[in-house]
């Protein structure tokens, strides 16, 4: 397990937030049930590198004060041009608390059915799931190498593979599925074309 070191931040004002930003660090919050909510800081470089380690949804020992708390990142705030990290809100659990997040699902390999000419179609980016904090995948991988033409993973397929934790939509929602190019475009742009 990654380790994070944090200060406790007393002073809450914009010009403090302003100064801790330019000196390379990030204001943060940690919360949980039975927690008082603390404000702190972390270093920017600390918390990229410990997101490296563990991932988006990995389990981190948050040492504040010479005590250490597991935490989970929970929701960050960043600039929408440069993406820099404005704020983050860390949740602090123990392996039994249970979390309702997100988690991408990551497509590996060229399927047989694109290769034959078909195409690769992702209706699911994202699933929403419910885990203890020890259960949390950091990403859901679908190894799309075997998949022929007319192939389709559904919620119901990843339900069986993943039962350590609950994927909270319709079983028969599609996540991927590989399928013809149409051929009626095909002969539509040939036609503009003569």
């Amino acid at each position: 397990m990654s380790t994070l070191v944090a200060q406790e931040r007393k002073d809450l004002s914009n010009s403090s937030l302003k100064k801790m930003r330019s000196e390379g660090e990030i204001p943060a919050v940690v919360y949980g049930r039975k927690v008082n909510t603390k404000s702190i800081s972390i270093k920017t470089s600390d918390l990229n590198r410990v997101i490296k380690e563990v991932g988006r949804n990995g389990i981190i020992s948050l040492n504040l004060d010479g005590n250490s708390k597991n935490v989970i990142l929970r929701d960050y705030q960043s600039k929408a041009l440069t993406g820099d990290v404005l704020h983050v809100d860390f949740l602090q659990v123990d392996e039994h608390t249970e979390i309702d997040t997100k988690v991408s699902v990551i497509l590996k390999g060229t399927s047989v059915g694109e290769k034959a000419g078909g195409v690769t179609k992702q209706f699911l980016h994202e699933l929403n799931i419910t885990a203890k904090a020890n259960n949390l995948p950091d990403s859901i991988e679908i190894d799309i190498t075997d998949f022929e033409i007319g192939h389709t993973v559904r919620v119901s397929d990843l339900k069986e593979k993943y039962s350590n934790f609950t994927i909270n939509h319709e079983d028969e929602e599609a996540i991927v599925s590989v399928d013809y190019v149409k051929q009626v475009e095909e002969e539509e742009t040939t036609e503009v074309e003569a």
